[in-house]
């Protein structure tokens, strides 16, 4: 029953965020949300940071998981680059509870030593992934474009987040798709 108990938890905690907008949420209210007790969500995970980071360590590797399956089907380096900002946006990482659930993860990670290494670690990933994949199509521009590429990204979740509206993947995917295909044509007017 752990397991169980553990995703119900971790599936109320970003969906109790994503309610309130914000961390200013009670375990009692993430424990009720899940259909359990206080003690329980307590016994299990600690307190509500420590929930809240096993939500944000689940919505992280969900994203994994679809990056390395989109870029399993991928083909050629635009392929990829491509692969990477459609998963970012996708109806399971780009919903109302899980954009708020990631501004809040931010302002944690301002105070919080587990959050800021669990988003640094994220960015590495994101970085590198679009280093790689850019590498072959602009060379030594790769580093620069990748900064600006993950900044715009990141730039559209914090957008949304202030939006009343549901999200919208794919405007934000045509957004960031149009800037990959600026890097790609200024790299080739200035010969790579």
């Amino acid at each position: 029953m752990e397991p169980i108990r553990r995703a119900a938890l971790v599936k109320a905690t970003i969906d109790e965020i994503g309610h309130a907008g914000s961390l200013d949420v009670t375990v009692a209210q993430i424990a009720r949300r899940a259909g359990m007790s206080s003690a329980l969500a307590h016994h299990y995970f600690g307190g509500k940071d420590q929930i809240f980071l096993a939500a944000m360590r689940h919505t992280l590797s969900l994203y994994g998981a679809e990056v390395r399956g989109a870029l399993s089907m991928a083909r050629g380096p635009r392929a990829r680059c491509e692969a990477i900002i459609r998963a970012g946006f996708t109806s399971a990482n780009f919903r109302r509870e899980v954009v708020a659930a990631w501004l809040n993860f931010y302002v944690l990670a301002q105070s919080d030593d587990q959050a800021w290494r669990l988003l640094s670690v994220y960015q590495r990933r994101l970085h590198s992934n679009l280093v790689h994949s850019l590498r072959p199509l602009i060379g030594a521009r790769a580093g620069e474009a990748a900064v600006r590429i993950a900044g715009l990204i990141d730039g559209l979740y914090l957008r949304e987040a202030l939006r009343r509206e549901a999200p919208q993947g794919d405007a934000a995917t045509r957004h960031v798709l149009t800037l990959l295909d600026q890097e790609l044509k200024s790299a080739d007017k200035e010969g790579k």
